[in-house]
């Protein structure tokens, strides 16, 4: 594989801590420049980190270059305070970064997205995933990698009381044919997973659930 050059945002959630472990511990990648709001607390000679306000990505347009964006930010209404801000959040810097980075010539998009992404979904979340699906395919990438993994586990920072109740439960009845697919995956896999998308030229990828298991173990 061709050394590549990969750019990151949402570096310090979840899949993001992951993602920019195996960036940096593997061989195909020579740098990668992560975009944060807060720094990652990483030293290595491969990481850039760039400080950044995502309300003003036009002073950074220099930074969002590279052979692939790995785009996974997101937060919870709880979080965020507001839908008004999480949209903020889990659409507009997502899709405005993204945007940038196909006018400077990025080729890849690998997109975090989740189960039931639906621009007409009456659920708020699932609504403005499906929305930021649907925009980026319309960016001129030439190959865009859309994930859609059902629910994630693993250190999480913040302390989440509905997956502490429902991911026993969904684990206990994962052998029930049907269920199965909706299995929790672990952050190390989802990041395998988006890493190995890049291996596929397509220009529209969307993976969702037991695919994203079969795609980390490429």
């Amino acid at each position: 594989m061709d050394m590549k050059k990969a750019i990151l945002i949402g570096a310090t959630g979840l899949i993001g801590i992951q993602l920019l472990k195996q960036l940096l511990s593997g061989d195909n990648y020579t740098l990668v420049t992560v975009l944060s709001r807060r720094t990652t607390g990483v030293i290595h000679p491969k990481l850039k980190e760039v400080l950044i306000n995502f309300d003003d990505l036009e002073n950074y347009k220099s930074d969002i270059v590279g052979d692939v964006l790995f785009s996974v930010m997101g937060t919870t209404k709880k979080k965020a305070g507001s839908e008004e801000v999480q949209y903020k959040v889990d659409y507009t810097y997502q899709y405005n970064t993204a945007k940038i980075a196909s006018d400077n010539g990025v080729k890849q998009l690998v997109l975090l997205s989740s189960v039931g992404a639906n621009s007409k979904a009456k659920v708020f979340y699932s609504k403005i995933k499906g929305e930021l699906d649907e925009s980026v395919q319309q960016l001129s990438f030439e190959s865009v990698h859309i994930i859609r993994p059902s629910m994630l586990v693993g250190d999480r920072k913040d302390f989440r009381l509905a997956e502490k109740i429902v991911t026993p439960i969904m684990y206990a009845f994962s052998w029930v044919p049907g269920i199965r697919k909706y299995r929790p995956i672990k952050d190390v896999v989802v990041a395998k997973a988006m890493i190995n998308s890049t291996l596929t030229n397509t220009k529209l990828e969307i993976i969702e659930l037991e695919a994203v298991f079969k795609k980390a173990i490429l």
